[in-house]
């Protein structure tokens, strides 16, 4: 092949944007400017025929990071193309990550498609509002391929191919400590590549100790409620979320926090808890009739060690303007007590293809 063809054959087509080595991304999810249903078919189209002029349908592995609609529009646009297509859903619970069983997948069947040869290609796609986990999984992606060694840079890069503010305007809250937390998940395949995923275990989470009072109701204080969201450890066959702990929005269960008189606020929530868990603090108003999120944290059981998850202001998910509303020395204690039921993890769950 002479060095033109060469040439021209690593540039992205137009409408593409090469993240890393035959990693595209289609140009369209770094805006807030979506198209039309009745715009999205000739626009994918028009880039899957540049594509086909040039490599064999059988090149591409696609992924797409779905919105909310029952009708998956982007398969239907692919199927056009014999190509199927994987669907990933965009968040868990609010949170712009996926689960750990589901990052396995993806980065599993990723780096084993890109394996089979130099001119195998991953195309990725997502809905609108999407960015904030497509960003999450390229960074994840790029990690365990070893095209990066360090979580923050390889997060920071992914999210400058965007304009300034585009996870802003998709999540009110601020995901990068939680995204930061499984991409360091994701870089312990590299310490110990036979232990990776870990074995998933239940664990008791015995109580929630937060130090440092908030100043969610502009007089230094708040009234916090917590909601602990995940699966039901006790039916490891259903996937689905439950609210495994809420905090009744009852006088007698809400109470007033103030930084001049609590230094710390406790939960007892002693429920089970396994997998992929997010917890949420929300403050509430003395009508208990507006609430506003305080805080929101996701992480996964198997990679908290010493049955202590400690994480300080930088490490939770907060509203983009309000992290002076937390005091510097603020810590969010979960102390846990091990239990005996062990599982693996597994790609089980259903991708729309």
């Amino acid at each position: 092949m002479s060095l033109f063809r060469r040439l021209f054959h690593r540039r992205p087509p137009q409408g593409l944007v090469e993240i890393s080595d035959n990693i595209f991304v289609f140009n369209h999810c770094f805006s807030t400017d979506f198209f039309e249903e009745d715009e999205l078919k000739p626009y994918i189209g028009g880039i899957l025929k540049q594509l086909i002029g040039r490599y064999s349908i059988d090149s591409f592995m696609v992924f797409n990071f779905e919105g909310s609609k029952k009708d998956n529009q982007i398969a239907c646009i692919f199927s056009d193309f014999d190509m199927s297509v994987m669907g990933y859903p965009r968040n868990y619970e609010g949170c712009p990550l996926l689960t750990m069983e589901m990052i396995h997948h993806f980065v599993r069947s990723s780096e084993s498609w890109l394996s089979l040869g130099q001119d195998n290609f991953l195309l990725i796609h997502s809905e609108q509002g999407g960015w904030p986990v497509l960003a999450f999984a390229l960074a994840a992606l790029l990690l365990y391929l070893r095209r990066y060694n360090n979580e923050r840079k390889a997060l920071e890069m992914v999210y400058k191919q965007a304009p300034p503010g585009l996870v802003e305007h998709f999540s009110p809250l601020n995901p990068a400590p939680s995204q930061m937390r499984y991409l360091k998940y994701v870089s312990r395949r590299h310490m110990s590549p036979e232990q990776w995923p870990p074995a998933d275990r239940m664990i008791n989470l015995n109580c929630v100790i937060i130090r440092g009072v908030p100043n969610f109701d502009g007089k230094g204080g708040c009234r916090p409620i917590l909601q602990i969201y995940g699966p039901d450890p006790f039916a490891p066959n259903d996937k689905s979320t439950k609210v495994l702990f809420s905090t009744p929005k009852t006088s007698d269960s809400v109470q007033l926090y103030t930084q001049e008189d609590s230094e710390i606020i406790k939960f007892n929530a002693r429920c089970p808890v396994q997998g992929d868990v997010v917890m949420e603090c929300i403050s509430l108003d003395e009508n208990f009739e507006h609430e506003v999120m305080v805080f929101r944290v996701m992480f996964n059981m198997a990679f908290i060690e010493d049955n202590l998850l400690l994480l300080d202001r930088d490490q939770i998910d907060i509203l983009w303007d309000t992290k002076l509303r937390f005091p510097v020395d603020f810590r969010v204690e979960v102390p846990l007590n091990s239990c005996i039921l062990y599982t693996f993890f597994t790609c089980t769950f259903h991708l729309h293809m």
